[in-house]
């Protein structure tokens, strides 16, 4: 299945690598656009000249490992798509393009039901759709966090408590789900 990656779930960095690492053992097959990915790039630049080269290099990364998923949304589909945030109408837009049923994103508020249904599409929460693939396959949804754990405690040089760490990445079910303790 052909999902929409939101911008504010490729940045940040656990839960994109939550989500790729999920797309590669083919739980489904991610779609973004150029728009998509620059608003990432401007989330990160907050952070600073060294957020900003530091995306930059992640979404050349990501564009040589998935360069099927960039799909430009088509103009005159966005220009018709309601929204409470109308500039989010290019999401939607790339979802339709693209014959991308799911959106995933954090900010369900922007993405009413209502709205997508006319187009068959829906928008569903990260932890959401991570624990509807753990419920299926728990064994790899727990390789793909413990993963995603080891590479963050590289990173950062310290211990990452699963739990915490996918509480921090917006994912509290998901940690709960994996770390019951």
């Amino acid at each position: 299945m052909k999902v929409v990656l939101d911008a504010c779930v490729l940045f940040p960095t656990v839960l994109r690598s939550l989500l790729i690492g999920l797309a590669a053992r083919d739980g489904f097959t991610p779609v973004w656009s150029a728009r998509i990915l620059a608003e990432w790039q401007r989330a990160a630049a907050r952070l600073g000249p060294e957020g900003a080269q530091i995306a930059s290099h992640e979404i050349a990364a990501l564009r040589r490992a998935w360069a099927a998923a960039e799909t430009p949304p088509d103009p005159l589909t966005e220009a018709r798509i309601a929204l409470p945030d109308p500039a989010d109408a290019h999401v939607v837009a790339t979802a339709i393009t693209a014959q991308a049923p799911l959106i995933v994103t954090l900010n369900l508020r922007d993405f009413p039901a209502r709205a997508l249904a006319a187009d068959g599409l829906r928008a569903q929460g990260p932890d959401a759709f991570l624990i509807e693939h753990w419920l299926v396959q728990p064994t790899q949804i727990a390789e793909i966090a413990r993963d995603v754990q080891r590479a963050t405690e590289r990173a950062s040089r310290r211990p990452q408590p699963l739990r915490a760490l996918l509480r921090r990445a917006k994912l509290p079910r998901l940690g709960k789900a994996l770390d019951p303790g």
